[in-house]
């Protein structure tokens, strides 16, 4: 071991936090095998019960908020109502168009909101995991978005009219369609899904890898480092934990956002009239 590392922390007593922390057991305990050297388990995990306490959140918070309508709203019915005319008017009609816009905003409250809810649980304690930093989840919200908006595209235009909006530029020389036909084919329908769905997990699994790393390394550096520099590396790597908290923060709404306005901007694609 070289000297600097002597003098901060002896690397065979601290096991660095990595993707296989994601892999949480069942929770109550389960059954488990593996599967290419990968632990997998059978039973109700945490981000499965994450996932559902967002549902009821989510749903009761908005029940609370429209459960005494009136025209001078309180301080809940107002917070309720700024929240879905922001995604009904900033993600929905500015994006989608007023003509389409309506029948597409439930589903974009209910990714806007469900996401919010599940990446804020990262920093909440005693919850502290963020759900979308389980590929499953943000792979599945993809799936229905990419459903979605080719269907929505192909009800509009018929299923070889939406491949001739979706593949074929106007405009273009028709020597240079043999090139883009397949390019756009691969853009527009099969790389969109994928892109949605690793910015969103990779985004809070990094987020949450770091947190990880700063706080367990913080905390051994503290009660366990031995050398001249590792009470202060330690305290350093705590501040860097709370500095990277405070940055989680926007981050968790932004990726929200980023998620449900770019499902409205491929559903403005599908439903345009031109490409």
């Amino acid at each position: 071991m070289s000297g600097l590392a002597s003098l901060i922390i002896r690397s065979e007593t601290f096991t660095p936090p990595g993707p296989g922390d994601f892999n949480l057991p069942p929770v109550g305990g389960g059954s488990s095998w593996e599967f290419l050297g990968q632990p997998m388990f059978w039973g109700a995990t945490k981000p499965m019960l994450l996932a559902l306490i967002s549902v009821v959140v989510v749903l009761v918070f908005f029940r609370a908020a429209t459960a005494k309508r009136a025209m001078v709203p309180g301080k809940l019915q107002f917070v309720g109502e700024t929240s879905y005319n922001f995604v009904r008017n900033t993600l929905g009609r500015d994006v989608i168009g007023s003509h389409d816009f309506m029948r597409f905003v439930p589903l974009l409250c209910t990714l806007f909101f469900f996401i919010v809810v599940n990446n804020y649980f990262g920093v909440i304690p005693m919850l502290q995991f963020p759900t979308m930093s389980r590929i499953g989840y943000p792979m599945g919200l993809a799936i229905i978005a990419w459903l979605v908006y080719n269907g929505a595209g192909i009800k509009k235009h018929g299923f070889f009219g939406y491949l001739k909006l979706q593949t074929v530029p106007s405009g273009v020389p028709s020597a240079m369609l043999v090139l883009l036909i397949p390019l756009e084919f691969l853009s527009n329908i099969i790389v969109r899904p994928v892109t949605l769905m690793l910015r969103l997990f990779a985004n809070l699994f990094a987020g949450h890898l770091l947190l990880l790393l700063f706080a367990l390394g913080g905390e051994f550096l503290l009660l366990h480092g031995e050398g001249l520099i590792a009470k202060p590396g330690g305290v350093v790597a705590l501040i860097m934990f709370f500095l990277i908290s405070g940055l989680e923060l926007l981050v968790y709404f932004l990726q929200a956002f980023v998620f449900t306005i770019l499902t409205a901007l491929y559903i403005s694609s599908a439903v345009a009239d031109e490409h």
